[in-house]
Protein backbone atom coordinates (compact mmCIF):
# COMPACT_ATOMS: atom_id res chain seq x y z
CA UNK A 1 0.00 0.00 0.00
CA UNK A 2 1.09 3.42 -0.57
CA UNK A 3 -0.36 7.02 0.48
CA UNK A 4 -2.67 8.68 -1.44
CA UNK A 5 -3.89 5.64 -2.82
CA UNK A 6 -6.50 4.42 -0.16
CA UNK A 7 -7.58 0.92 -0.68
CA UNK A 8 -4.97 0.08 -3.07
CA UNK A 9 -3.27 -3.65 -2.35
CA UNK A 10 -0.17 -4.15 -3.40
CA UNK A 11 0.30 -8.32 -3.74
CA UNK A 12 4.14 -8.46 -3.63
CA UNK A 13 4.83 -5.05 -4.36
CA UNK A 14 7.66 -2.89 -3.14
CA UNK A 15 8.71 -2.91 0.23
CA UNK A 16 7.92 -6.67 0.17
CA UNK A 17 10.45 -9.78 0.73
CA UNK A 18 8.73 -11.63 -2.40
CA UNK A 19 11.87 -11.89 -4.95
CA UNK A 20 13.39 -13.22 -2.29
CA UNK A 21 11.41 -15.31 -1.27
CA UNK A 22 9.34 -18.59 -2.22
CA UNK A 23 6.69 -16.10 -4.27
CA UNK A 24 3.75 -18.89 -3.73
CA UNK A 25 4.57 -18.29 0.12
CA UNK A 26 4.43 -15.02 -0.46
CA UNK A 27 1.44 -14.53 -2.34
CA UNK A 28 -0.22 -16.07 -0.11
CA UNK A 29 0.64 -14.16 3.02
CA UNK A 30 -0.27 -11.23 1.25
CA UNK A 31 -3.61 -12.47 -0.04
CA UNK A 32 -4.29 -13.68 3.70
CA UNK A 33 -3.68 -10.66 5.01
CA UNK A 34 -5.41 -8.39 2.48
CA UNK A 35 -8.47 -10.89 2.92
CA UNK A 36 -8.47 -10.34 7.01
CA UNK A 37 -7.69 -6.79 6.60
CA UNK A 38 -10.78 -6.13 4.21
CA UNK A 39 -12.66 -8.35 7.11
CA UNK A 40 -11.96 -5.95 9.95
CA UNK A 41 -12.68 -3.17 7.97
CA UNK A 42 -16.24 -4.24 6.94
CA UNK A 43 -16.98 -5.48 10.64
CA UNK A 44 -15.88 -2.19 11.98
CA UNK A 45 -17.20 0.25 9.13
CA UNK A 46 -14.61 1.58 7.53
CA UNK A 47 -14.36 2.16 4.40
CA UNK A 48 -11.02 3.22 2.70
CA UNK A 49 -7.26 2.39 4.51
CA UNK A 50 -4.11 4.10 3.63
CA UNK A 51 -0.80 3.93 5.17
CA UNK A 52 -0.02 7.38 7.10
CA UNK A 53 3.06 9.02 5.95
CA UNK A 54 4.61 8.31 8.66
CA UNK A 55 4.45 4.59 8.65
CA UNK A 56 5.29 4.57 5.02
CA UNK A 57 8.16 6.45 5.33
CA UNK A 58 9.44 4.44 8.38
CA UNK A 59 8.84 1.50 6.00
CA UNK A 60 10.99 2.49 3.58
CA UNK A 61 13.54 3.50 6.28
CA UNK A 62 13.43 0.39 7.56
CA UNK A 63 13.97 -1.28 3.56
CA UNK A 64 16.98 0.52 3.10
CA UNK A 65 18.62 -0.02 6.77
CA UNK A 66 18.72 -3.89 5.85
CA UNK A 67 19.53 -3.37 2.22
CA UNK A 68 22.43 -0.87 3.56
CA UNK A 69 23.61 -3.52 5.82
CA UNK A 70 24.48 -5.98 2.72
CA UNK A 71 26.66 -5.48 -0.34
CA UNK A 72 24.07 -5.41 -2.48
CA UNK A 73 24.08 -1.58 -2.98
CA UNK A 74 27.50 -1.53 -3.64
CA UNK A 75 26.75 -3.71 -6.92
CA UNK A 76 25.98 -1.74 -10.35
CA UNK A 77 23.71 -3.85 -10.74
CA UNK A 78 20.09 -3.23 -13.03
CA UNK A 79 18.37 -4.20 -9.46
CA UNK A 80 19.39 -0.79 -8.41
CA UNK A 81 18.26 1.30 -11.27
CA UNK A 82 22.02 1.78 -12.74
CA UNK A 83 21.15 0.94 -16.37
CA UNK A 84 19.16 3.71 -16.52
CA UNK A 85 21.32 7.06 -16.49
CA UNK A 86 20.16 9.78 -14.13
CA UNK A 87 17.36 6.75 -12.35
CA UNK A 88 18.55 7.24 -8.82
CA UNK A 89 19.82 4.01 -6.69
CA UNK A 90 17.27 2.45 -5.04
CA UNK A 91 16.79 -1.12 -3.76
CA UNK A 92 13.35 -1.86 -3.26
CA UNK A 93 12.78 -5.31 -1.66
CA UNK A 94 12.59 -5.71 2.18
CA UNK A 95 15.65 -8.26 2.79
CA UNK A 96 15.28 -9.66 6.07
CA UNK A 97 12.98 -12.27 4.95
CA UNK A 98 9.55 -13.68 5.21
CA UNK A 99 9.33 -14.80 8.86
CA UNK A 100 9.98 -10.72 9.81
CA UNK A 101 7.92 -9.43 7.43
CA UNK A 102 5.32 -12.20 8.47
CA UNK A 103 5.89 -11.16 11.69
CA UNK A 104 5.57 -7.55 11.62
CA UNK A 105 2.24 -7.80 9.18
CA UNK A 106 0.65 -9.57 11.91
CA UNK A 107 1.64 -7.43 14.62
CA UNK A 108 0.09 -4.59 12.54
CA UNK A 109 -2.93 -6.28 12.09
CA UNK A 110 -3.28 -7.48 15.86
CA UNK A 111 -2.99 -3.50 16.66
CA UNK A 112 -5.92 -2.25 14.62
CA UNK A 113 -3.63 -1.95 11.29
CA UNK A 114 -1.54 0.38 13.40
CA UNK A 115 -0.15 3.32 11.01
CA UNK A 116 -2.69 3.22 8.57
CA UNK A 117 -5.51 5.56 8.58
CA UNK A 118 -8.47 4.00 8.38
CA UNK A 119 -11.90 6.31 7.14
CA UNK A 120 -15.70 5.89 7.08
CA UNK A 121 -17.59 7.98 4.84
CA UNK A 122 -20.64 9.64 5.30
CA UNK A 123 -23.70 7.69 5.04
CA UNK A 124 -26.57 9.14 2.97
Amino acid sequence: MTTDFPNLFMITGPGSPSVFTNMVVSIEQHVDWIADCLDYLRKNQFDTIEPSRESEDGWVNQVNAIANASLVNMANSWYLGANVPGKPRVFIPYAAGIVPYRQKCDQVAANGYEGFQLKKMTTK
